[in-house]
């Protein structure tokens, strides 16, 4: 299209993308403004000759289209403020405690191990080490979070790094924030009340109704739901509590989609509000950790994720309009890009990725590792994303010649299929991810799975924002 507007109408126009959407045209900017034209408007306007004091104009006007009338110091501003996580180092360091876990989650990536295999426990010397490393950033801000296997099961590691890494914040004047993902089932009440009391964050797994959470994560011995809801329901009787001593943060669970998740969607979210949660991050399957044999076993299509998605989003959106907010916290993202000045810095889906310059993980062996996704790969045999040990400088790694190719093959400028995408501003890509399916950390946008999801997913909170009812149910998950 840009080859047929005249060269004089070009130099008047402002840099923009766009993408035909059902015979209209949408269009962006580099920092994230976005009009709707009809193909007539989007015709004037390629040809200057839109109507100056038409409706057309002034929504391009407003949202920095019109190069006469372009507010440069506002677009400066958002485009800073939607880039500002470049201007801090790593924020969020993974330590993976253990590789032992009492679980055998179908789509595992941690490649869980045996209960008995201690040797796989990260040593308190590797998590001084370690912490070592994470205190040298130069991000104001530090995100702990414990991963595994099942951190719990390496409690003395837990206590260590929470204690320590407090008193280190407080030295050196750094904001803490601490996080332990875990099943709950090795959860206890002495366990309990010393991360309330140091103010951890929790995040759990919980897969929808009970039949479908166990089929997903089968637990060696016991029920997980069973396991899992008792502590839900503890917590949240405690929260209103916790809240008046500062804890801020209710606890959150994650649920990842396996092919026998796809015909329960409404089951899944109706779990959710009934077990008290206000909101659901919708992830499709993730590749990584899983022998051939088994990923065919639970994989499906795009397309079965975006069905499902769509179908899932609906009904939310039904909830929300009847009663009180439940966010789908993948929407919230990509509208938080849309609607606000703000990025909020989901390290996979911005641009450049977080892999080295936003996150490092630490392995239970003091590898480090770009990101989780990194050391997701090391377990498959693939040591391409390791960039040293916690013996190591902390600027060699940051500086390393992985993170630095990380940082480049996911800036979306330079990718073919994302550099002229009119959803550019609001998207992301994990190089890792484009590795493992496609053989090249530069994804092959045509052809990518994930490329396709993003996109649907894009046009649907697009066309749904055209609905002033469900915007402003949009808008008000922005204040939650």
């Amino acid at each position: 299209m840009a080859k047929e507007i005249d060269a004089k109408v070009l130099k008047k126009l402002n840099y923009f993308r766009f993408r035909e959407v059902k015979g209209r045209y949408f269009l962006s900017n580099e920092w994230g403004g976005y009009a709707w034209l009809s193909a007539e408007e989007f015709k004037d306007f390629t040809a200057d000759r839109l109507d100056k004091k038409g409706e057309a104009h002034r929504r391009l006007a407003a949202n920095n289209f019109i190069k006469e009338e372009m507010d440069l110091t506002a677009a400066i501003e958002k485009y800073r403020s939607k880039k500002d996580f470049l201007l801090t180092g790593p924020s969020l360091h993974i330590i993976v405690a253990t590789l032992r876990c009492n679980h055998r989650c179908i789509y595992c990536h941690a490649s869980a191990q045996d209960m008995k295999a201690k040797e796989l426990d990260m040593t308190l010397e590797t998590a001084a080490k370690t912490l070592d490393l994470i205190f040298k950033t130069t991000s104001p801000f530090v995100v702990i979070e414990f991963q595994g296997g099942e951190p719990l099961v390496n409690w003395p590691l837990i206590e260590f790094v929470v204690k320590e890494a407090k008193r280190r914040a407080k030295k050196l004047g750094k904001k803490i924030e601490l996080r332990l993902v875990t099943n709950l089932s090795l959860m206890t009440e002495e366990r309990y009340e010393f991360l309330i009391k140091n103010k951890v964050t929790m995040c759990t797994s919980l897969d929808g109704p009970k039949k479908l959470h166990n089929r997903n994560r089968p637990m060696i011995a016991g029920d997980c739901y069973g396991n899992v809801v008792k502590w839900i329901r503890r917590f949240n009787r405690d929260y209103p509590k916790l809240k008046k001593t500062g804890y801020i943060w209710k606890l959150g669970a994650i649920i990842v989609i396996s092919r026998y998740s796809l015909k329960y969607h409404k089951q899944i979210v109706d779990e959710y509000i009934k077990l008290g949660f206000n909101g659901i991050f919708l992830h499709s399957l993730n590749p990584f950790g899983f022998s051939q044999e088994v990923w065919d076993k639970i994989k499906y299509s795009a397309d079965d994720f975006i069905k499902f998605y769509k179908n899932t989003l609906d009904y939310i959106i039904k909830k929300n309009l009847r009663g009180p907010v439940f966010v789908e916290r993948l929407a919230k993202h990509f509208l938080t890009k849309i609607l606000t000045d703000r990025d909020p810095n989901m390290m996979e889906l911005r641009s450049p990725c977080g892999a080295g310059i936003g996150q490092l993980a630490y392995n239970y062996n003091g590898d480090v590792y770009t990101c989780d996704e990194g050391r997701m790969m090391s377990m498959m045999g693939e040591e391409n994303f390791k960039i040293g040990t916690v013996e190591d400088k902390y600027e060699d790694l940051v500086a390393h010649p992985v993170t630095r190719t990380l940082c480049t093959s996911s800036c979306l400028e330079t990718i073919p299929g994302c550099s002229d995408c009119a959803y550019l501003p609001y998207c992301g890509t994990c190089p890792i991810y484009n590795y493992f399916e496609q053989g090249n950390i530069y994804g092959q946008m045509p052809n990518n799975e994930r490329c396709r999801i993003n996109m649907a997913i894009l046009d649907y909170l697009f066309e749904k924002l055209e609905d002033k009812k469900v915007e402003k149910v949009f808008r008000g998950w922005l204040d939650k």
